[in-house]
């Protein structure tokens, strides 16, 4: 069985730095893997070793500063088998649909997949579109925020838990699947996988070997911080209770 898992590499939001113009400074940010990606990536390894010849392919999207050696060896040494990505500053803020519009081109150039395992969303904008869009771009159907998958023959089970009750779903593949953080618990590679990890292949390409358009942002920003009157009332004094409720009121 052939599993592709699309990940995000993104800015390690503790480094990225907002100036006083609220316009956001992450060029000194180490790159990271979106933690709901991490948790995609471990059920596609379990999920992989259930099946005898079964190889798991990570693809990515994303800037220059992917391209990063330990940065890819730790996604290799989480039992992935190889990895394919776009590493390019044409790709720094794509939109959801440009994303999935150049993950479907990485994955029309590999092996035929059996089955796609998305994560639940983004660590950065946490859309939860590229899972949809994707299956959309490569026509294939789609199951959504599954906490527990199986396969059998040319049919994946999946369970998905919804508010009040837990929905069983089957779906004939190929096919796309986004998965919950619950799914699986990520592995801590230990030095072992990461010294093998640097015997798999891996490939980093421009976003110029990839037909599809990029999108153009034109600026992004923190959110306007509001300021916010703090005011403290006392119970036990005469009038506060009053000033209290009329407050109240008054935001209301």
């Amino acid at each position: 069985m052939n599993i592709i898992v699309p990940i995000k590499v993104l800015a390690d939001d503790q480094d990225i730095v907002v100036a006083a113009d609220r316009s956001l400074d992450d060029s000194k940010a180490h790159r990271i893997v979106s933690t709901y990606d991490l948790n995609a990536i471990e059920a596609a390894v379990q999920l992989a070793s259930a099946h005898a010849d079964s190889k798991v392919v990570c693809v990515s999207v994303a800037d220059a500063k992917a391209d990063d050696s330990k940065l890819k060896k730790g996604i290799l040494a989480r039992g992935v088998d190889e990895l394919v990505m776009i590493a390019d500053d044409a790709c720094a803020d794509l939109d959801a649909h440009a994303t999935a519009a150049m993950l479907a081109r990485l994955v029309d150039g590999l092996d035929a997949a059996d089955l796609i395992v998305c994560g639940d969303g983004s660590a950065d904008n946490y859309a939860q579109q590229v899972d949809v869009q994707l299956a959309d771009a490569l026509g294939l159907p789609v199951v959504t925020a599954v906490s527990a998958v199986s396969v059998e023959g040319a049919v994946a089970t999946c369970d998905r838990m919804l508010e009040t009750q837990l929905q069983t779903v089957q779906v004939d593949l190929p096919a796309v699947i986004s998965v919950v953080p619950d799914i699986a618990l990520p592995r801590i590679p230990g030095m072992k996988d990461i010294l093998a990890a640097g015997k798999k292949p891996s490939s980093v390409n421009a976003a110029s070997d990839v037909e599809a358009a990029v999108v153009d942002v034109v600026e992004t920003k923190a959110p306007q911080q509001a300021e916010r009157k703090m005011e403290m009332l006392d119970a036990s004094v005469d009038g506060d209770l009053e000033k209290f409720a009329a407050a109240l009121k008054a935001a209301l």
